[in-house]
């Protein structure tokens, strides 16, 4: 395999045959304390990059989150993870519980990615 490959960080394939992996992934962050308490687009973006490099033993992938995780059980967003080839994959995550300032949730990758657009 070629450097250039090893490097090349996530591929959406990889990140599609782990989709098995990843369900059921959970993860919690603490935030600063709000009513209900939120944890911010940019950081929730951080953390399933974390996750999904750790779950896929690849480099850490572009995630994109929209906006902030509201701490409230149930409550759900969407991610995207960017492949350097420009194709896509959706993330779902899902409030699990909430511990005063600590926010549990779940993330599932969708099943099939999004080629790039041309």
């Amino acid at each position: 395999m070629s450097k250039a490959r090893k490097t090349a960080g996530i591929s959406i394939v990889m990140a599609v045959a782990a989709g098995p992996l990843l369900l059921g992934c959970s993860a919690s962050v603490e935030v600063k304390k709000s009513t209900p308490p939120k944890l911010s687009a940019e950081k929730l973006s951080s953390t399933l990059s974390e996750k999904l490099a750790d779950a896929t033993g690849q480099p850490k992938p572009h995630v994109s989150c929209p906006e902030d995780l509201v701490g409230k059980v149930g409550t759900t967003s969407r991610c995207t993870l960017t492949a350097d080839d420009g194709s896509t994959l959706g993330v779902t995550v899902t409030v699990t519980s909430v511990s005063g300032d600590r926010i549990h949730y779940d993330y599932k990758a969708d099943d099939k990615a999004s080629p790039a657009s041309s």
